[in-house]
């Protein structure tokens, strides 16, 4: 099949100072958004555990990734428990909205976070608050395990390493950026719902948490997965996420829903599957 560049958008490239006064703006119109919609924010903090679990799920602190350095590594789990102690045990109320960059604030040096590994452009770089996106991609794919709904959520834009080690369907995470990159879920049921973090030595872990038992089990499928290209040397990869809901008594299909559609940029080659490359983010 031919691919034709029209059909393959490739990032546009701006000035710093265009890239600057955007993001301050955005930054802006965001804190806006906060102070003045009509939009219940989940605040309440409860060391208490709801008597149910959801669904749990942890992934990987240290990995050795290709061409990164390991101190940016150790300096995310910094920045992972900073992050994690303003939304541990975070009740969601029914009609509340939980929201990322709301509950953790602005990822900067004064308040403590130290230079972690951030991505940019689909390369790899060192920012305040680096890191955080292992924290969002926890949440989200434990949200999809729940009865909870996602109101904000962002793709990666860029697939920066190979399948390697993969144990989540490609697209499955959210990548977040102070503050207008967020990641929002509602709670839309009558039920209160809660969020449980926490770090051990070699992992981040979490659970949703509830006051009832949950009526369906989830499980997430990959559908239309394709590569296209190569256009300008680099190719595009696609696909689709749907969700099965089964019944938690009977293990019956009750009805599948379409949850999302990726798009990103791979930063690698298509077949590359050397054991020198390791897991994503």
């Amino acid at each position: 099949m031919t691919i034709h560049s029209h059909e393959f958008p490739l990032p546009i490239k701006r000035s710093n100072l265009r890239l600057a006064l955007g993001r301050y703006f955005y930054i802006f119109k965001r804190r806006c958004q906060w102070y003045f919609s009509k939009t219940k924010f989940a605040t309440q903090i409860d060391s208490s555990p709801l008597p149910v679990q959801i669904f749990t799920h942890q992934s990987i602190l240290m990995r050795q990734l290709k061409d990164v350095e390991m101190w940016l590594q150790h300096n995310k789990v910094k920045n992972l428990r900073l992050a994690i102690e303003p939304m541990n045990g975070l009740v969601i109320q029914p009609g509340e909205v939980f929201s990322f960059w709301y509950l953790v604030g602005n990822p900067t040096k004064a308040r403590g976070f130290e230079l972690g590994m951030i991505l940019k452009s689909g390369k790899v770089e060192a920012g305040y608050g680096g890191g955080l996106c292992q924290l969002a991609n926890l949440i989200y794919w434990m949200t999809l395990h729940s009865p909870l709904s996602i109101k904000e959520r962002w793709r990666h834009s860029y697939d920066v390493f190979p399948d390697v080690n993969r144990t989540l369907p490609f697209g499955s995470g959210a990548t977040v950026s102070y503050n207008y990159i967020d990641l929002q879920i509602e709670n839309k049921t009558p039920h209160k719902y809660q969020l449980c973090l926490w770090l051990t030595e070699e992992h981040l872990c979490g659970e949703i948490r509830s006051e009832v038992e949950n009526l369906y089990e989830y499980k997430i499928l990959e559908k239309n997965h394709l590569i296209r290209g190569p256009i300008a040397g680099k190719y595009l990869r696609q696909n689709q996420l749907i969700r099965q809901l089964y019944s938690s008594t009977t293990n019956q299909l009750i009805r599948e829903e379409f949850i999302t559609e990726n798009s990103a940029l791979m930063m690698y080659a298509p077949l590359l599957s050397s054991a020198s490359e390791t897991d994503n983010l």
